[in-house]
This record gives C-alpha cells, structure tokens and sequence, in this order.
C-alpha cells in the first residue's frame, strides 16, 4: 500500500495551525525581553530566563512525541496533544505582558517568568507532533514540499506577530509607552489576539485534516501491526530509542546544535544590542521612549526575516531539487551567518532590513531541511518519539548559550550586547560545515 498524493490546500490545511502558534512565538521572541526589563530584569539575567523554553522543550517534546505515538483516539493521535497545548499557551500570552495585576500577591517579575514557563511548555506540546503530523501523511516525495508548506505558515504567522505591536500603536493609536514597571497597552493587546489566532488556527486544522490510524501507517511500511495496544506506552522506552537513533539523526545532531545556538543567542540579545549599538542607548534605559521605539523596530526586523522565510520557502523544493537538501541547506546558513554578522556596520537601523533578508533564508531553510532529511530515516511507527528526540538537538544548544551568554557580556563583551550576535553568525557558518558530514538517505527521493 502506498499513501495517496495530498493536494496543496490539504496540506495547507494540514499545517495551518502552524500559523497561530508561530504568531504566539513571534510574540514572545519579539517582546518577551523587553517585557521582563520592564518588569525589572538586567540585561545579563535575561538568559535565564529565556532557559526555560529549551528546558521544557527538553523534557516536554519526547514525552508527548512518545506518548502521541502510542496513542488513538476519536480526534486522532496527534491532534488531541496540539489540542491542549494551544489552549494552555493562549493563557500564558493573555496574561504575560499583564504579570503586574499580580502585584499584590508576587512580584511582576515572578509572574512574568512563569507565565513564559506556561507559554514555552505549550508551544512544545503543540509543536512537535505538528512535525509528526506532516512526516506522518506525507510521501516521501511530497514530504520536502510539506515542510515547506509549513515554513510559508511559520513565516506568514511570524510577521503578524512581529509587526502587531507597531500596527496597533501607528494605525489604531494604541499607546505604546508606558510608567515604569508596566507594560504599554499595544503589547497587552497584541499578546490578546495573538492568544486568539494561535486558538482558531489550531481549530482550523483539527476539524479539516484526517490522520492515518497506526495500522495505515504499518501497512503503508510493510510492518505488521505490533500485538501491543497502541495506548500502551513505556516512558523507559524513551531512552532505549534515543541509543538506537538513526545514523543521520546523529549528523544533523551537530548542525542543529549550532543553528539553534545562534538563534537562541539572536532572540534574547537583538533587543538590547540593537538599542545600544544602533540607537545609542545605555544599558540601564529600559523604560525610555527610544528603547520602546528600539523594541518595535527588532519588532519590525524579527518580521522581516519571517517574511522573508516565508517567500524563500516556496522556492526551497525547485531549489533543493537541482543542487540537493544538503548544499540548499548549507548555503542559507551561509547567508544568515553573514546576514547576523553584518549588523555589527550597518550605519543605521533601516540597513538592518539587509541583515535581517540574510537571517529570513536561513531560517527559512532551519525549519524545513533538517526535517526533509531526517524524515527519510525514521521508521513511521517512531516517528512522534524521534521528532521529540530531535528537538534535544534545538534546546541543548538554547540551554548552553542561556547558562553562558549572560556572563559572556558582561566579563567578555563589556556589557556590549552586539558581540552575542556576532557569536551567533559564526555559529551560523560553523553549522553550515558540517552540513556536509550528513548522509540524506531519502535524496534519491526528493531528486527522482
């Protein structure tokens, strides 16, 4: 048996939800720095904060791989897992910029920080078995065009939720500077119909896209189904798949470490950078007009890249297809390695547009290459648990630059934030080499 060709508006609809929760994670990616210095937190300490996205994802995305999985129900055995993470992250964006209505009880700093805790461990129950979603009822020879597919969404729900602050504040004057210790109210709201999105297109996809049950998919590889009901599951087993990963897991392991530790150290540190070195400002403005306006132009910049990953990713399968997976990837990290690297003489922040059309294609090429290559090697029954496993290779890099950034701008980069993001191009390109040691045994596939 063979898995029936989708047509484009099916996998459209397949990944829509993919839409909203990158809407939600522009959000935080875009403002939640800003957002915790308002609530008083140092520059230096915003690495650790920003640790608990890879911690939860580290512990949260196996689980829920292996656990969806094993797992039927009425909905599906994916849906019912990005179901409730969507709801849970809907929370956390509703009341993260509004932490300081708790100011009687905690400080606003704490509910910050647990609400981006809420906000993270969500976006990890919804996302990966989006990822095994696509792997799942995809061929093989579609599958480079359904990531894809889902890049466009990532990148069209990442500029909505990376130029809503600045569209709610220059075209409906919702104000955007507010008293020490607050948040202004276009972020509140922003971060409100973000949570709205992030809801219906999850819905969206729920209600207009069918799962292969196991048994399809044994079929489909010419496994008999196992004696096991699907609903048993072993967390143990977790460990046991993780030593017997495939060859080119353990490859893209190294390109993914490096890509994800740039981009970790982009996210945290391209606010602070860019108001010191481009608008000029000290370390201590948190609250000012001209760091606000600094916010949302990384706003702005944040959008651009995801624009701009949004249009290369249509080309990534015509591209891919003439030069391979491999060197499509290597060379877009090279482009946004020299893309972050070039910020440091841009002479003001419009040239940053430049920089950030660099980062925009490799991340376009982040989101989709690895998954197009290591979806070849994995068996269909282990595909949830794998994709979980993979994700190791996203947050331990995030883990490391949280535990070591800090201390790196202030006792190496004298307090000088740009230097995070020059580290981050050059992990960029180091990743873009070892491309090269990754063996694509689906290539065959994707070129016929």
């Amino acid at each position: 048996m063979e898995k029936r060709r989708m047509g484009f508006w099916e996998i459209w609809n397949m990944s829509f939800g993919f839409l909203g929760i990158q809407m939600g994670f522009a959000l935080q990616n875009a403002n939640a720095s800003r957002i915790l210095q308002g609530f008083g937190a140092d520059v230096h300490h915003l690495g650790w904060f920003w640790l608990i996205a890879p911690l939860t994802g580290l512990i949260v995305q196996p689980i829920v791989g292996h656990y969806s999985d094993k797992t039927w129900t009425k909905l599906g055995r994916r849906k019912p897992f990005f179901m409730l993470g969507a709801f849970l992250a809907s929370i956390g964006l509703v009341l993260l910029p509004q932490a300081d209505m708790f100011i009687a009880f905690l400080p606003a700093l704490w509910v910050g920080a647990g609400m981006l805790m809420i906000m993270d461990a969500s976006f990890n129950i919804a996302m990966e078995p989006f990822r095994a979603l696509v792997a799942d009822n995809l061929r093989s020879d579609q599958r480079t065009v359904g990531y894809g597919i889902q890049t466009v969404l990532i990148g069209i729900g990442a500029v909505l939720g990376s130029w809503l602050p600045i569209i709610l504040h220059d075209f409906f004057g919702v104000e955007n500077v507010s008293e020490a210790g607050s948040v202004p109210q276009h972020l509140v709201w922003s971060f409100i119909i973000g949570a709205a999105f992030l809801v219906g297109t999850i819905l969206w996809t729920v209600y207009s896209t069918k799962e292969y049950t196991p048994q399809e998919l044994d079929a489909f590889s010419g496994k008999e189904t196992e004696n096991e009901s699907v609903k048993e599951a072993r967390l143990w087993d977790i460990f046991e798949d993780f030593k017997k990963m495939p060859q080119t897991m353990r490859q893209l392991s190294w390109v993914q470490f490096f890509s994800w530790f740039g981009l970790f150290g982009m996210w945290v540190y391209s606010t602070p950078a860019i108001a010191q070195h481009i608008y000029g400002l000290p370390k201590e403005d948190t609250s000012s007009t001209g760091f606000q306006e600094a916010g949302d132009w990384v706003g702005i910049l944040f959008g651009v890249y995801n624009l701009v990953s949004a249009l290369y990713a249509f080309a990534l399968p015509t591209i891919a297809k003439k030069i391979g997976r491999k060197r499509t990837h290597a060379l877009s990290l090279i482009i946004g390695g020299l893309g972050l690297l070039s910020i440091y003489i841009m002479p003001d922040k419009n040239w940053l547009i430049l920089s950030m059309v660099g980062v925009g294609v490799a991340w376009a090429s982040i989101l989709a290459m690895p998954y197009a290559i290591l979806g070849g090697s994995i068996n269909p029954r282990k595909m949830g648990v794998y994709m979980g496993i993979f994700n190791f290779f996203i947050v331990i890099p995030q883990i490391i630059n949280a535990l070591i950034g800090g201390a790196l701008v202030k006792y190496v980069y004298g307090d000088q934030a740009i230097f995070a993001l020059m580290l981050s191009g050059f992990s960029f390109l180091l990743a873009a080499l070892l491309v090269g040691k990754v063996n694509d045994v689906d290539e065959v596939v994707q070129q016929d």
